[in-house]
């Protein structure tokens, strides 16, 4: 015998299951039928399938029990237009490092799992004048609900601005805090700078050298001011000739180690503001001739699976880029009721010891 569903009338369900029975095999359930059989609006049925709070209890059980009965399944793209914005969230980037953006994609797909948000990604270019309006383009035409920032993306007030125009919801994450906190992910790179100013130092190394990422990224500035505090905790400084300028590739750390092995004394250690310029320099080392790390001791930051594909493997800034990614989008779907917690997420980098630093060689 079978078991009635109790919060709708034995002749109601009846009458459901009769008309399915009915259904041509080459038709399934619309919207309307639910609502027709629930004597509700159309409205209702999508605010109930969309867990909205405006829909009462008894009817909210009413229409579920009627979705599950005809085993309607919402067309994802119909809600989409039916909510002014499809069923997806969008990534902005435009970091060089490609580990980067994957394990970004990785935290995002994370925070998706069984949820029925899926992910469009659009690679932009800052220094392209059209960068804006191409961006503005991707939110409009794929209708998104919201949109995760990454640097140095995210580092910028008017693409923020534009996507706020649009009526999505977006998150941005970056080294410091730059909008409301509740928009943000916060990653405290120039804590990463301190760490390794003070390896350096505990090991008593005085010259020391940085490798900086390019200009328009707020994460390199962030990292080389905290290197700079670091050392001034502990009564050292960088000078101006001890600083490079690189681009977070390989080549530029190979370009910067190149300039940094000529100078007439050279520098005994050096931190890289990422672990790709940080491998470069292991390889310019090698060319030499010298030996890492005793000649040149060697940080980098990240911790990306090129710093333990290197030898001698990178003592590095660990950044939990990942779990940046799953904070991102999980914050981006709580404010799907206006709802969730006003205040910033944050992670803080930490330093990972390996076998590229060591104490400063014996001068003669």
């Amino acid at each position: 015998m079978r078991k009635k569903t109790p919060v709708l009338p034995d002749d109601l369900e009846d009458t459901i299951r009769s008309w399915l029975d009915a259904l041509p095999d080459n038709k399934k359930p619309t919207i309307n039928d639910v609502a027709r059989f629930a004597q509700v609006s159309k409205r209702t049925v999508s605010r109930v399938i969309n867990g909205s709070t405006l829909v009462g209890e008894e009817t909210r059980k009413q229409v579920s029990e009627i979705v599950t009965i005809l085993g309607f399944e919402p067309d994802t793209q119909a809600r989409g237009l039916a909510f002014r914005h499809s069923f997806l969230i969008g990534l902005i980037y435009d970091n060089p490092n490609p580990q980067y953006v994957v394990n970004i994609l990785e935290g995002i797909q994370e925070a998706l799992v069984d949820n029925e948000f899926e992910l469009a990604v659009h690679r932009c270019d800052r220094s392209d004048p059209n960068f804006i309006e191409k961006a503005r383009s991707f939110v409009e035409r794929q209708k998104l609900y919201g949109v995760v920032l990454t640097p140095s993306a995210s580092e910028d007030d008017r693409l923020a601005a534009m996507i706020r125009a649009t009526g999505s919801e977006y998150v941005r994450v970056a080294s410091v805090a730059l909008d409301e906190p509740h928009r943000m992910i916060v990653s405290n790179d120039r804590l990463g700078g301190i760490s390794a100013a003070n390896y350096f130092a505990e090991l008593g190394h005085q010259r020391i050298a940085y490798i900086a990422g390019p200009p328009t990224f707020r994460s390199s500035q962030e990292r080389l001011d905290g290197f700079r505090e670091g050392l001034a905790q502990a009564g050292l400084e960088i000078r101006p000739q001890h600083i490079f300028e690189g681009d977070y590739s390989f080549e530029s750390g190979v370009g910067a180690t190149e300039r940094l092995l000529s100078l007439r004394v050279r520098p005994t250690a050096v931190f890289a503001a990422n672990d790709e310029m940080a491998a470069g320099v292991l390889q310019a080392v090698r060319i030499r001739g010298l030996r890492v790390p005793d000649d040149l001791s060697v940080i980098g930051f990240d911790d990306f699976h090129i710093a333990t594909s290197v030898w001698p493997r990178l003592t590095t800034i660990h950044s939990p880029t990942q779990e940046i990614g799953r904070l991102a989008a999980t914050r981006l779907l709580s404010r799907r009721n206006k709802g969730g917690d006003a205040s910033q997420d944050e992670t803080e980098p930490w330093l990972v010891i390996r076998e590229s630093v060591g104490p400063p060689p014996h001068e003669n």
